[in-house]
């Protein structure tokens, strides 16, 4: 695998730079016909950090994850991105804002090929294109797709049809259409479901190097993948925070323990 591409708008402090806020929500709050889904969650993400979100089934996360990337409105509270009220905006506005995400579901175009994912979702990106020039005419846009494919490594099925990857080669490939829009914080949701143990660790190690570069948000169930991770662990519960901490502090705690961890 290669390097790294640049993939944000602008450079980010890394972990051993002072931290910064970077995407926070205050109250946040979502009901569904008399039921609350989160109820006032206060949350900060630092920049240049690798959080997991964790909690039992039910607990919040998806419904977190899903204010966060504009597919809920929330019913009260504020979602803040670099200082910006983002509460109301839709996903492509917080797509353009810097917020990148991957799906549960694999969510790629199965019929073109892995380059054209990729290429697709960088060019969104661009504010100024032409229809009636053909793609190939754009060389920077497929050089920097393939310098994701190769970040991601999946740079020699370039040319291979989507859905003709593995399961984990397609989870892969989604990461990489998220890096293609040069994201502030990408948030993952389960990236490493329905992977072997092998598919797994090469995951893992993807995460952990393109984190060198940018804010990450997982949501993930595997609590090897997490403890293995994550700067920091913030568990819900009942779509409230239960706890936040470091990896050892969230194994110790004896609520996480008896709600989730079981240990």
């Amino acid at each position: 695998m290669g390097p790294l591409p640049d993939v944000r708008p602008s450079a980010v402090g890394g972990r051993g730079a002072a931290a910064t806020s970077v995407l926070r929500t205050e109250d946040l709050t979502v009901r569904f016909d008399g039921l609350t889904a989160l109820n006032g969650v206060n949350f900060e993400l630092q920049r240049g950090e690798l959080r997991a979100v964790i909690g039992p089934n039910g607990a919040g996360k998806s419904t977190f994850f899903n204010c966060l990337t504009g597919v809920l409105r929330p019913t009260a509270g504020r979602i803040l991105f670099g200082g910006d009220d983002i509460t109301d905006l839709g996903p492509d506005r917080i797509s353009q804002k810097g917020i990148a995400r991957s799906y549960q579901i694999t969510n790629i175009l199965p019929n073109v090929t892995t380059l054209e994912n990729v290429r697709i979702a960088a060019q969104s990106r661009r504010h100024r294109w032409s229809m009636l020039r053909h793609y190939r005419a754009y060389h920077d846009l497929i050089a920097e797709a393939e310098a994701v494919l190769d970040a991601v490594g999946l740079l020699m099925k370039a040319n291979e049809l989507a859905a003709n990857l593995s399961h984990g080669e397609q989870r892969n490939l989604e990461i990489g259409i998220a890096l293609a829009t040069k994201p502030t914080v990408l948030c993952l949701d389960e990236p490493t479901a329905g992977m072997s143990a092998a598919e797994t660790r090469d995951t893992m190690e993807l995460v952990r190097r393109i984190a060198k570069d940018l804010t990450i948000l997982i949501v993930e169930h595997d609590m090897q993948v997490v403890m293995g991770l994550a700067d920091r662990i913030t568990v819900l519960h009942y779509g409230q925070v239960l706890a936040e901490g470091a990896p050892a502090e969230i194994q110790r705690n004896p609520r996480v323990q008896e709600v989730y961890l079981k240990i």
